[in-house]
């Protein structure tokens, strides 16, 4: 194992993870989930089958990676963000639709951001604390409320 994990984490059989990756306190890591290396991944990180994570990703606690979301690297993912790949979430819908995310390298999502599926955040873009992210953000954009932008010069 070229990798640490906190002695309360599950990490399932058949998933990569890798080498110089630190998961933390009660993460869970499903089968199938794919962690690239020197990550750290904060208490209570949950990686779903199918989640991609590229090198050097730090994700703060409280996290959900879910599958169709791919993390490129060294991106950022601040406390209690929320993903999601259901457009139309119905409890026992069986017809539901993958709708992948992504998020470019060195993009970074700040504390409690809700980021919708099917949204591409751009290399390099901020996301603000609290912003709920409702379509694409450009490179180097910074993103802070629905839809707002900082105007150039702040």
């Amino acid at each position: 194992m070229n990798y640490f994990a906190h002695d309360s984490a599950v990490i399932e059989a058949h998933c990569q993870i890798g080498i110089g990756t630190k998961i933390w306190h009660i993460c869970h890591i499903r089968e199938g989930a794919k962690i690239g290396r020197n990550c750290v991944l904060g208490r209570n990180v949950y990686v779903e089958a199918g989640a991609v994570i590229g090198d050097a990703v730090h994700i703060q606690n409280n996290v959900s990676i879910y599958n169709g979301v791919i993390l490129r690297n060294r991106v950022f993912v601040g406390p209690s963000v929320v993903f999601t790949n259901d457009r139309y979430p119905r409890a026992g819908n069986k017809d539901w639709k993958l709708v992948e995310t992504i998020v470019e390298e060195g993009a970074s999502i700040g504390a409690g951001a809700v980021v919708l599926c099917g949204i591409r955040i751009g290399k390099g873009a901020m996301i603000g604390a609290g912003a709920r992210v409702i379509r694409d953000v450009e490179p180097g954009e910074t993103y802070v409320e629905c839809g707002r932008q900082i105007p150039e010069g702040l």
